[in-house]
């Protein structure tokens, strides 16, 4: 059996003060390394090579995971990135290093693992600056941190990765991430109905073998 990795197995803070700070964090306008993102066209995609999710996957969010703080981009290129828990103050801040195009911006993520389908198994991490990625996932941490408040022994959100729109009076249309909770689980999945919360070692092998598939077209975005 593979070497698993259980959200429970986390150094993992009191579920009040998980609940007080996403709530936190809602009021404010490290994890996986493969970063997951939807694009300017409206479709999820993670890894280097831009691997498309599969239409009505689900995936399980660590609620854990939460972090918050700011990223300096310059013209395509990360320049800097301060993230904490988001149990913890945002941090301070020096001068942005030179080159960022708009400073310090604003910045939240968590991760989150994929149980259907292709991808089940792989872990990703999600984290914008964008004022929609933002107000999307401080929705989602606001969701959870009220239910952990009223059902704290199921804490752990399973979601379908959606998007809307709206028109720009000089952008025209712009995409929005959405988060759709369909169902909670347990952190320890004690629930037979649940869905399976563990994130196996061979979730970078499921990567890469998406990768390899990309040359015979398995969903890559070419935008």
């Amino acid at each position: 059996m593979s070497n698993v990795t259980v959200f429970k197995n986390a150094g993992l803070p009191a579920l009040k003060d998980l609940a007080e700070g996403l709530r936190a964090n809602a009021k404010i306008t490290g994890g996986a390394d493969i970063l997951i993102k939807m694009d300017k066209t409206g479709h999820w995609t993670y890894g280097v090579d831009q691997v498309e999710i599969e239409k009505d996957s689900l995936w399980v969010v660590n609620p854990f995971s939460f972090i918050h703080g700011y990223v300096a981009w310059g013209d395509g290129e990360l320049l800097g990135e301060k993230m904490v828990k988001i149990t913890q103050p945002l941090p301070e801040l020096q001068e942005a290093p030179a080159g960022a195009r708009k400073g310090w911006e604003q910045q939240i993520g968590f991760s989150m693992v994929c149980i259907t389908g292709a991808d089940e198994g792989v872990e990703v991490r999600f984290a914008t600056a964008s004022v929609g990625g933002r107000r999307a996932a401080q929705k989602l941490g606001s969701e959870i941190a009220t239910h952990i408040m009223a059902e704290p022994e199921t804490p752990v959100a399973t979601v379908a990765l959606g998007t809307e729109h709206y028109i720009h009076d000089r952008y025209g249309k712009i995409f929005t991430p959405v988060f759709e909770i369909m169902k909670w689980a347990t952190m320890d999945n004690t629930d037979p109905d649940q869905p399976k919360l563990e994130v196996d070692t061979t979730a970078t092998e499921k990567v890469e073998s998406a990768n390899s598939e990309v040359a015979a077209g398995r969903r890559r975005r070419t935008v």
